[in-house]
């Protein structure tokens, strides 16, 4: 194993930098035991391991609406249950999964 005595400093938004370090303590990975291997799968993809892509929609966030437009969100829903727009819960969970990549 190769010794590590090289430094990186990078300024982030605090908000960001303790969300993300309180997930790595609960996986109990040091934050710079992350960003090694972050580094080490830029290396072996020779580019970011994931794909960068602005999505095509973004799911409604009901916290955010208004009782008339979550009204509005939920006839929306009911319409198209009625008109036969609708997939099986196996497929939709597959395509969350799929497009959150979960």
């Amino acid at each position: 194993m190769a010794t590590k005595s090289a430094n990186l400093y990078a300024r982030i938004e605090p908000n960001v930098k303790e969300e993300a370090e309180n997930i790595l303590s609960t996986l109990g990975i040091p934050t710079s035991s992350a960003i090694n291997m972050f580094y080490k799968q830029i290396i072996l993809h020779k580019g970011l391991p994931f794909e960068l892509k602005i999505p095509t929609s973004i799911p409604v966030n009901i916290n955010t609406l208004s009782e008339a437009e979550f009204n509005d969100e939920l006839e929306k829903g009911y319409s198209d249950m009625q008109a036969g727009r609708t997939k099986k819960v196996n497929k939709v969970f597959a395509d969350i999964r799929k497009d959150y990549g979960l």
